[in-house]
């Protein structure tokens, strides 16, 4: 089973900067999206940023301009470089690859543990 495994989470001051990774344990046969969530305590998750299989990225309209999402797939690993950050910006992130394991396979879901970040001074 791959498994997704996050880092760069924290405490930053307003305006600060930090950068998620999520690599995979393993290798999957083809990937079709790699999205980053966040949970804000008492909220629902939600779509934070989205690069699919062809490049194309897309963005939630509170992040747009402040948050890059990115990749590596020689090491099937994402990226999200956040600037400017905000105290509203204070959440679980989650990674999720929507990937298929084999040819025959049906797209799966995968999803990381989570990385808290923090914005407060």
């Amino acid at each position: 089973q791959v498994q997704l495994v996050e880092s760069g989470g924290g405490l930053v001051q307003p305006g600060g900067s930090l950068r998620l990774s999520c690599a995979a344990s393993g290798s999957f046969f083809a990937i079709n999206a790699m999205d980053w969530y966040r949970q804000a305590p008492g909220k629902e998750r939600e779509l934070v940023a989205r690069i699919t299989g062809t490049g194309s990225t897309n963005y939630a309209d509170s992040v747009k301009g402040r948050f890059t999402i990115s990749r590596d797939n020689s090491k099937n690993t994402v990226f999200l470089q956040m600037n400017s950050l905000k105290p509203e910006d204070t959440a679980v992130y989650y990674c999720m690859f929507r990937a298929t394991m084999n040819r025959w396979d049906f797209a799966r879901d995968y999803w990381g543990q989570g990385t808290q970040v923090t914005v407060s001074s």
